[in-house]
């Protein structure tokens, strides 16, 4: 495993003082509690923003975030924010943080979306929430403030994975097209297949064993995990998607097939942002309070977000 930054090393040293268990030796019900428990010692103090409302797609929450010097009736571009949680769990308060983070960095409207978790709703209940989500957005863009025109959509880790499926699916039609992707250490390939779950095997809170854990209860029949659905890095073609920004972490079982999907959008024709931190673990954009880093990350993904929404679709640079 590769060397991890000192500020990682310090976290997973408190871990290991804390006794913390490993979430695959948990019940769903107990990783939930415990993984909500850690949000106050992980994150910073939330900051405030313009304005929070709670909405409804149907029967998917969702809580929008207007960003610090935004005026009430200006129309603002949207990020469709999917929360990670390896599809198990993670809510709108856990990542309630990034969101506020972002939508002020990148003064914007943040919608972030609280689909349905597995076990008790295997996939694909995930993936039709989220879709639901963007489909509702979209429709109703006008009525919330939003330019309908810029909708991005973005995760991390599962919810990099429903995103980049959500950018599949807007390309192929099914779905409104997004303007971008903000895929943040995703999970690309359920087959898990690329060697970083050879490398990455303890040491670290997503190990390639939690993995397994995770991705048993998202897709407890394996022959869905070939679909692109699940594993958008298997869809046949990765042509005509929105430009992306595609982060991975060294020390994450997830490192490898984040940057080979990278490298395929590149290959076929997308643009891409790819960032990688080789001494950085998975899941550090809710960790701020600890890795000095987070901010930074934070505020580079707002930075690509503006910079997508700077120019509308079609308009000459």
């Amino acid at each position: 495993m590769p060397p991890a930054h000192p500020d990682a090393e310090a976290l997973l040293e408190l871990i290991r003082a804390a006794g913390r268990p490993a979430f695959e030796t948990l019940s769903p019900t107990e990783a939930r509690r415990v993984y909500a428990a850690g949000r106050t010692v992980l994150q910073p103090d939330p900051v405030d923003v313009a304005e929070t409302r709670a909405l409804m797609a149907g029967t998917v929450p969702l809580r929008l975030y207007r960003g610090v010097g935004t005026m009430p009736a200006e129309v603002l571009p949207c990020l469709l924010y999917l929360h990670g949680g390896g599809w198990v769990f993670g809510d709108l308060d856990t990542h309630d943080g990034v969101c506020r983070r972002l939508a002020n960095d990148a003064r914007c409207c943040v919608v972030s979306v609280d689909y349905r978790l597995a076990p008790e709703h295997p996939f694909p209940a995930a993936i039709e929430d989220a879709a639901a989500a963007l489909a509702w957005v979209a429709r109703n863009a006008a009525e919330l403030g939003i330019d309908g025109a810029r909708i991005a959509v973005g995760g991390d880790s599962a919810g990099g994975n429903l995103a980049a499926v959500l950018a599949l699916m807007g390309r192929d039609g099914s779905l409104p097209r997004s303007v971008f992707q903000a895929l943040l250490y995703p999970a690309t390939d359920l087959t898990m297949a690329s060697g970083s779950y050879a490398r990455i095997t303890e040491g670290v809170p997503l190990t390639a064993t939690t993995m397994r854990w995770f991705i048993d209860h998202y897709t407890p029949d394996p022959a869905s995990r070939q679909d692109w659905r699940a594993s958008p890095l298997r869809a046949t073609s990765l042509a005509g998607l929105p430009p992306a920004l595609v982060l991975s972490c060294g020390l994450d079982p997830l490192c490898d097939e984040a940057r080979h999907y990278a490298e395929r959008l590149a290959a076929e024709g997308v643009r891409v942002t790819a960032l990688h931190l080789g001494d950085h673990i998975h899941g550090l954009l809710t960790m701020g309070r600890l890795i000095g880093m987070a901010d930074g990350i934070t505020t580079f993904v707002a930075a690509a977000l503006s910079d997508a929404w700077r120019t509308p679709p079609g308009a000459t640079p």
